[in-house]
């Protein structure tokens, strides 16, 4: 069990949850996750609140490789509306804002996110770590390497799990001494790492139990996925179910989804083995 203080109020985790992802990009790699409005991203996130989401996360820039980087005064344009929109229509539900920019956590905090979810870690803005800890909510450090140009090219030699515990050792110093208080951790499957990598990182999740920390699953329609079953991000539902069933037999407690219905029911069915 674990309980994370959200700007004030305190959110237990005490089954796995999942996240349920709303893109306000153009490019994101799976297009039905982009909102295509405010309309229609209240829309998406009725649906996947009553599918089981607990927590919603708001992206304004793809992190596909070869997307086109923006700004972070574009970013906040994308994202800011559909937080404040979606905060109002469900105020009860807790909202995480995808970015690596100080300034655009500021404003989502503001407009009703309660979750920093970043895939530097900190490391593409000297500023992000102190702020996060002065909005007082939890950060979500994913392992990456590189930066926001480089984070798909920059491959990782060795023991990658070993790599990742590492990593997130010396950037949970970095946390602390920022003044950051509950932290979240995604080893960032997909992100600078082979094929052979990514599934034995996955193969040894229960190696970050070592931190007594959350820990967040991102797999959903990845390349790990459509490439090893030769299939496309659209036909790759059934082996994202496949590969979040591994993360959750391996304690991992929050599933980053596009599908939220059927991640829910996953997490029904483990939690019933493992009652």
């Amino acid at each position: 069990m674990f309980t994370l203080n959200c700007k004030g109020s305190l959110w237990t985790i005490r089954l796995p949850v999942v996240m349920g992802i709303i893109n306000a990009t153009p490019d994101s790699f799976f297009s039905k996750s982009r909102a295509t409005g405010l309309e229609a991203a209240v829309a998406t996130a009725a649906r996947m609140i009553r599918e089981g989401a607990a927590i919603l996360d708001i992206g304004g820039q793809s992190t596909r490789p070869d997307a086109v980087l923006v700004g972070e005064a574009e970013e906040i344009d994308r994202v800011v509306p559909v937080i404040s929109a979606i905060h109002q229509a469900f105020p009860g539900i807790v909202l995480s804002v995808d970015t690596y920019y100080p300034a655009v956590a500021k404003a989502a905090v503001a407009a009703g996110a309660s979750l920093v979810n970043d895939i530097s870690g900190g490391r593409y803005d000297a500023d992000m770590l102190p702020a996060v800890a002065a909005l007082n909510v939890p950060y979500i450090l994913m392992h990456s390497t590189g930066t926001a140009a480089t984070m798909h090219e920059k491959l990782i030699s060795g023991n990658i799990t070993l790599e990742v515990v590492n990593y997130f050792k010396e950037r949970l110093q970095a946390c602390t001494a920022a003044g950051i208080k509950d932290v979240i951790l995604d080893p960032g499957l997909g992100f600078g790492k082979t094929m052979e990598q990514n599934f034995q990182l996955l193969k040894e999740l229960n190696g970050l139990q070592l931190f007594h920390l959350p820990v967040l699953l991102g797999i959903s329609r990845k390349t790990m996925i459509h490439k090893t079953l030769q299939i496309t991000p659209e036909e790759s539902l059934n082996g994202t179910t496949v590969l979040n069933t591994i993360g959750l037999l391996n304690k991992v407690n929050i599933l980053r989804v596009h599908d939220v219905k059927e991640a829910a029911q996953a997490v029904q069915l483990v939690n019933a083995l493992h009652p």
